[in-house]
């Protein structure tokens, strides 16, 4: 009986060590810590490297709500870069891009509103997303608000509502670019991307894999059009050489 009881504490410690796989096959890193977050973190320059510990949201930022007024747990300046961290739960707000940012290596185990939103100010600020993965985001994992471009690459997502929406509503509208490369997505999903047609956005995609929907539910680029006030409404889907930029050979299913 000791042997077998030992042998059940060292199973159990090996899964608490092991990288964590959801149930629809993402596997995300186990962080090297814990760091809970009071008050938003400003990167005003530079790079902020968070040593693949967790932060999690506590006070103001810990509520855990749907709230589209909610603080960042992270706000990056203009030309900062953040880097190697994980974003448990609550994750308030997540991660709030005032102009060209970079996110390298970032992993949020449970998006709370948004995973991270781009709010530049200029057609030719960037956002960049590179490595990293992002589950269980009922509605949006990238909120794209000001002008400009994101490109989203090497990157896992997971039970999601949309991976990417140019803003459907906002008081002021611009066209705005999103770029998706070498992305893997899980089964349960509603679409990788939403864009607003009527304000000329562009979505280009190529090396994606989506996995376990095998009746292909999951959109891939639903088009919209775009109001600064009340509801957007949906207008159709699908690659039309305009819009939505993809050929069938940029999408594996498995």
């Amino acid at each position: 009986m000791k042997k077998l009881a030992t042998m059940v504490v060292a199973a159990a410690l090996t899964a608490f060590l092991a990288p964590q796989a959801h149930a629809a096959g993402s596997t995300f890193p186990s962080p090297t810590g814990q760091k809970p977050v009071g008050a938003t973190i400003k990167v005003s320059a530079g790079t902020y490297d968070g040593g693949m510990q967790r932060f999690y949201g506590t006070g103001s930022l810990g509520t855990g709500g749907q709230g589209e007024d909610q603080g960042p747990i992270f706000q990056l300046a203009d030309g900062a870069t953040l880097k190697n961290v994980v974003l448990g739960a609550p994750a308030a707000d997540g991660v709030h891009c005032l102009g060209t940012c970079t996110l390298t290596n970032v992993w949020w185990e449970d998006v709370g509103e948004d995973a991270a939103t781009f709010k530049g100010t200029s057609s030719a600020q960037t956002m960049t997303i590179n490595g990293g993965g992002a589950r269980k985001a009922s509605d949006k994992v990238f909120q794209h608000n000001g002008p400009g471009t994101m490109t989203i690459r090497n990157f896992q997502v997971d039970d999601f509502g949309k991976l990417y929406r140019s803003c459907g509503n906002c008081k002021t509208q611009y066209k705005r670019h999103v770029v998706l490369e070498n992305i893997t997505a899980f089964s349960p999903g509603k679409a990788l991307v939403g864009i607003n047609t009527n304000y000329g956005d562009t979505a280009r995609f190529s090396r994606i894999t989506v996995v376990g929907d095998s009746s292909r539910k999951i959109s891939i680029c639903d088009k919209y059009q775009g109001v600064t006030s009340g509801e957007p409404k949906k207008i159709g889907s699908g690659a039309d050489g305009t819009n939505c930029l993809y050929q069938s050979s940029d999408i594996t299913y498995r």
